[in-house]
């Protein structure tokens, strides 16, 4: 983690994991920040500007006075790559949701409409590199394993999965879940002061598909680790929320008795 400094302007990223929402929320994301944000136009909309480490460094060191906000599917640690501060805020879902929505996207491509959805899910590309446990890769992949971006395999294991909830708990400033959207933009817009628009737009979203109940729970085996992270930020978000409502009750407790008090 960079420390902040002075001498730098406040900067954020988005930690864009796929298929949770991401990209409704990387265009409001543009209403609100323009030309502020990573990617610059004209390279919206550019996969190597969404996810290459080199072109995301290369645009930087030569736009760092322009860009304060960095959208990408890139790991947490890019702060370390580019050697600035970053606050980071991002969405989870559901990894088997998650999962089939990545499916049905790929299925939309001309070159993979007649093939089972089966056969995409067990492309080695896209199990190790954007679907295994990918979560948990994204909070805690070191700038020594991104051999190829955030799609870099790395080794799994309970002690990746404690690094993960640590990760999201102390060195993540907010995250959301994809099926709560509208409330994560909402704490957004109240945490930072930014106006993200009314929510109407909506990107990237696929159709519904029927697949077998053996294709899900063999999801949900191979991202055994991303499920328990998943369970674990449903959890946390639910502790927090209960604590800022306790807080809140007990502001308002105070007020009425100092009012009740001083006669008001």
């Amino acid at each position: 983690m960079v420390p902040r400094t002075s001498a730098e302007p406040e900067r954020y990223f988005f930690m864009h994991i796929p298929k949770t929402a991401g990209m409704t929320l990387y265009h409001r994301l543009i209403g609100c920040h323009g030309k502020t944000l990573y990617p610059l136009p004209p390279d919206r909309g550019s996969l190597d500007a969404a996810a290459d480490i080199d072109h995301l460094t290369r645009c930087f060191a030569t736009h760092r006075s322009q860009i304060r906000v960095v959208v990408g599917h890139f790991p947490r640690c890019i702060d370390e790559v580019l050697g600035v501060p970053l606050t980071t805020f991002t969405i989870l879902r559901n990894p088997v949701d998650r999962t089939l929505s990545f499916l049905r996207r790929r299925k939309q491509r001309e070159e993979n409409r007649d093939r089972p959805i089966e056969d995409l899910y067990a492309n080695p590309y896209l199990l190790h590199g954007w679907i295994h446990n990918f979560m948990i890769k994204a909070l805690t992949m070191t700038v020594p394993e991104m051999q190829r971006g955030v799609a870099s395999m790395v080794r799994y294991d309970e002690g990746r999965l404690e690094r993960a909830k640590q990760v999201l708990e102390h060195r993540i400033e907010l995250f959301g879940l994809q099926e709560d959207f509208d409330t994560f933009c909402e704490e957004l817009s109240s945490r930072f002061g930014w106006d993200l628009g009314d929510g109407a737009l909506l990107a990237n979203q696929t159709s519904a598909m029927d697949v077998s109940d053996e294709l899900k729970e063999r999801i949900a085996h191979d991202s055994t680790l991303d499920m328990q992270l998943y369970q674990f930020a449903q959890d946390l978000l639910e502790r927090r929320r209960l604590s800022d409502a306790a807080v809140t009750v007990g502001s308002a407790l105070s007020t009425a008795v100092g009012r009740r008090r001083f006669g008001r």
